[in-house]
């Protein structure tokens, strides 16, 4: 079935949103749509609307118009393996010693490096995107400044990404949780394609609202790559969680949300030991205070 995208950019992420809105009142509606931070420091948010019939240009040119926006390029898609086209398209992700790659370059890892499989199908999560790049980053440099753990977290994990990581890097109990029963059916599939079976333990949690994770707690290292909102709103139970001297590396956070984040975590318990930005992402390395 031929198929129609639409897209726009426009200044600023409010313009976008509001532009995104505007679009599912179209007629004919699309059947989805996309509102995207370009992420190449450019400070343009992408929008996108997908339709099973040709859209109403005139529309479409009015809304880009009343939103500030540039004119839609519309495109009409012919019927794609997108599965297939994905692959072509993702290409392997570099971090320190971590090589995240798909199936179709298994050829290409790198001899030394610790290879992470995700496959293309389960793209949410793969490295390509500043946060979880950022976590990688980060952990590879906690590792080349010496440092052992005995037990690990990574909470919202989506692939589990950073859950393997840390499992090929440390002989230890791994617990990748998320609130969404999609991302953890995800996750175990990676743990499996990576051998890794029996070393993470994939849990469908509410932050860190599970019976194993209170068992196992407190953690030495936990990952928490979610979004500025239930970061705050879970920092004492994740400060609660930590061991002293235990490392937290968090994500999710645009640049200018980052002061806010460190005020509330400093405020539960710890310092702050690194801030790393990618484009409009910032990954922050906290350290738990020892009593």
């Amino acid at each position: 079935m031929t198929t129609f995208t639409a897209f726009s950019t426009v200044d600023g992420r409010e313009q976008g949103e509001a532009l995104g809105n505007a679009l599912e009142r179209l007629t004919p509606e699309p059947t989805g749509i996309g509102v995207f931070d370009m992420e190449d420091g450019s400070g343009l948010w992408e929008v996108g609307g997908y339709f099973v019939e040709a859209p109403d240009t005139a529309g479409l040119a009015l809304l880009a118009s009343a939103f500030g926006g540039r004119p839609f390029v519309v495109s009409e898609l012919p019927e794609t393996d997108w599965v297939a086209h994905v692959k072509r398209e993702l290409s392997p992700v570099v971090a320190g010693r971590f090589f995240v790659y798909g199936s179709h370059d298994a050829d290409r890892v790198p001899p030394g490096s610790v290879p992470l499989l995700i496959e293309a199908a389960m793209a949410f999560g793969t490295g390509h995107h500043g946060t979880t790049l950022g976590c990688l980053r980060a952990l590879d440099r906690l590792i080349e400044d010496g440092f052992e753990c005995h037990s690990v977290a990574d909470i919202g994990c989506g692939t589990a990404v950073l859950a393997m990581a840390a499992a090929h890097i440390w002989q230890v109990p791994v617990f990748a949780s998320d609130i969404d029963e999609v991302a953890v059916d995800v996750a175990r599939a990676n743990v499996e394609a990576n051998g890794l079976n029996g070393r993470v333990a994939c849990l469908e949690a509410a932050g860190l609202d599970h019976p194993d994770l209170a068992g196992a707690a407190p953690f030495d290292l936990i990952f928490a790559n979610i979004l500025k909102g239930p970061l705050i709103e879970l920092a004492p139970s994740i400060s609660a969680a930590t061991a002293p001297g235990g490392i937290l590396i968090l994500s999710g956070i645009l640049n200018e949300q980052a002061d806010a984040v460190v005020k509330v975590y400093c405020e539960n318990g710890y310092n702050l030991r690194s801030r790393d930005m990618i484009v409009d992402w910032t990954t922050l390395t906290l350290e738990k205070i020892r009593p």
